[in-house]
Order: C-alpha cells, then sequence, then structure tokens
C-alpha cells in the first residue's frame, strides 16, 4: 500500500477494478474501490479521495446520478471511465461537472495523463459533505436533512433550494438567479414561487418562521443564508 495521492474506483467489473488497482498503485497512487453508485457516495464522504474515477454503468444507479450528487457538495475530480463512446454522453457529462471522459477500452498511459491533468486543475479546498447551521444539519451524501436531530422531509424543490443557498452559504442570490438554478430560464419571472417555497422551508427549518434567522430575506433583491 502506497501514502500517495487517494483514487477511488467506482466499477462494477471486478477484474476492471483490478486491472486498475494493479496499474495505479504501480504509479504511487492509494487505491480504494466502490461498486456501486451509493457506496461510492458514500466512501467519497468517508474518505476523501483526491481523484473518482467513475463508470457510467452501475447497478443501482446511473453514473450521472452518481456525478450529479457529487456535484452537490464537492469539486473533488472525477473522470469518467466508460463504454459509452456517444457525443451526448460525454457531453452531459462534463456538463454536468465531470473532469475528463475516457472511454473503454483505454490506454493506461493514457488514463494516467488525464489523471494528472484532473490533479493539477483541482480545486485546493473543498466543501464538507455535512452541513450544520444552528440546529438544522444537512448530510449531501445521503440527502439527509435534520433539525433538533429530527428529520424534516423536503420536497424535491426545498432541497434545491437549500442546496443552492448552502453552495452560496453567507452571499446574496437574487430571484432572477434562485429561480434559473432551480426552476429554469424560462421561469426567471416567477417571483410568487419564492415567496410559496421559502415560506414552505421556513416552517420546516425555523424556530419560528416568521422571525427567521436561518434563511434571510433581501428586500427586493433574493434571499441569503446565514452565515
Amino acid at each position: 500500500m502506497t501514502d500517495g495521492p487517494q483514487v477511488l474506483i467506482v466499477d462494477d467489473e471486478l477484474q476492471i477494478r483490478r486491472f486498475l488497482r494493479v496499474s495505479l498503485e504501480a504509479n504511487g497512487y492509494h487505491i480504494h474501490e466502490a461498486d456501486n453508485g451509493q457506496d461510492a457516495i458514500n466512501k467519497t464522504a468517508q474518505l476523501r479521495p483526491d481523484l473518482v474515477i467513475l463508470d457510467m454503468g452501475l447497478p443501482d444507479m446511473d453514473g450521472m446520478e452518481v456525478l450529479n450528487r457529487l456535484r452537490e457538495w464537492t469539486k473533488i475530480p472525477v473522470i469518467i471511465l466508460s463504454v459509452r463512446d456517444a457525443d451526448r454522453d460525454k457531453i452531459a457529462a462534463l456538463d454536468a461537472g465531470a473532469d475528463d471522459y475516457l472511454t473503454k477500452p483505454f490506454s493506461t498511459d493514457e488514463l494516467l495523463a488525464r489523471i494528472r491533468v484532473a490533479q493539477r486543475h483541482a480545486q485546493p479546498q473543498e466543501q464538507t459533505a455535512v452541513f450544520t447551521l444552528g440546529n438544522v444539519q444537512v448530510d449531501f451524501s445521503r440527502r439527509i436533512v435534520t433539525r433538533n436531530g429530527e428529520p424534516v422531509k423536503l420536497t424535491p424543490t426545498e432541497y434545491a433550494l437549500l442546496r443552492l443557498l448552502i453552495q452560496h452559504s453567507g452571499k446574496v442570490l437574487t430571484h432572477r438567479q434562485i429561480l434559473k438554478e432551480v426552476w429554469g430560464p424560462e421561469y426567471v419571472d416567477e417571483l410568487h414561487y419564492l415567496r410559496v417555497y421559502f415560506a414552505q422551508l421556513r416552517q420546516k427549518l425555523e424556530d419560528d418562521p416568521t422571525l427567521p434567522k436561518l434563511i434571510l430575506t433581501e428586500p427586493g433583491v433574493g434571499y441569503r443564508l446565514k452565515s
């Protein structure tokens, strides 16, 4: 075992994982493995590897879902390694935040080169998988929200709003920014959506929804999460 950079290999094919382990360990990398999407998300949160090599065809969820879940809270470099070679698959993965896309079969030397590039471009600071603000805690790796230790059930839209606020904690997000990010560019004028959903979020997360201390309103501008 080496003390070099840590790489998480996510692939349901044991032979691929073994081949990558041997190849990467021979080049100084410390390898971890996952054979399904949820295990990949959990191990990324627990181990904080320097890089993830991700297959798209996993038994429990598509690799795109794994990538989207990781990008909710971390900028750890992700290289897709997949048999899917259609341009639309590559473009979708890169747009979703993958750092590179390599198709199988592949050259070990090319993979090593792409790993080095991804490491050079890696963000030096990472967000944690668990965000705590007062008595509210959000575990991004498991998509669990608690308040005073008790589970809080959020709708997908409420969760998306909360995630956006956390990603920009302490910063003001304008009405149009929020509507564009959560609902899409065609909804940027639907301000009543925000009134309804932020009221629901405060009802579930604030001690006193009428006097919010976590989710703050910037009159005429937008909203921000207390930092």
